[in-house]
């Protein structure tokens, strides 16, 4: 993997500080997994203060202009897929909580499925981390994982409820 990105390089372009997480993708461990993390702790902030189809409004607005930062992030990393880019991480981790439900238990249960996925990238997530080499293929790739986290939720709900 390539040298991981300093403070000076998240502050010098306002692409690396969301790409980066707000400095949470500079964890020199599990940056991935920190800024899932970092998406869990932000989400109880940002929640009230939305409807539902804000929140969705929201966070498309969040995918779109990932798409870019993550980009441009990456071409500045020379990596398009950097282990400090955690952008992709942290919308996609938000949309499995806007659908999960609240108790630690579910959201604890939904980390851990999406933090799976994530690694393992069943397909079609795999196809856009390996063939899709853009910010679009970077963002794209967690957004399955988290459609895999919706859905196997959705059946454990259904099965325990």
């Amino acid at each position: 993997m390539a040298k991981p990105p300093t403070l000076q390089f998240l502050l010098a372009h306002p692409a690396h500080l969301v790409a980066c997480g707000f400095g949470s993708g500079l964890s020199p461990l599990a940056p991935g997994t920190v800024g899932t993390l970092f998406a869990w702790a932000m989400f109880p902030l940002l929640r009230p203060s939305m409807s539902d189809f804000g929140m969705l409004g929201f966070l498309l607005l969040c995918f779109v202009g990932g798409v870019l930062a993550v980009h441009r992030t990456g071409v500045d990393l020379g990596v398009i897929d950097h282990g400090s880019i955690v952008w992709d991480e942290i919308v996609p981790f938000w949309l499995v909580l806007l659908f999960c439900p609240t108790p630690w238990l579910w959201q604890t249960t939904a980390f851990c499925l999406f933090r799976f996925f994530d690694i393992v990238k069943p397909q079609p997530a795999r196809y856009f981390d390996e063939n899709v080499k853009n910010g679009f293929g970077v963002m794209c790739d967690d957004l399955m994982a988290a459609g895999y986290t919706l859905l196997v939720l959705a059946i454990l709900r259904f099965v325990l409820e």
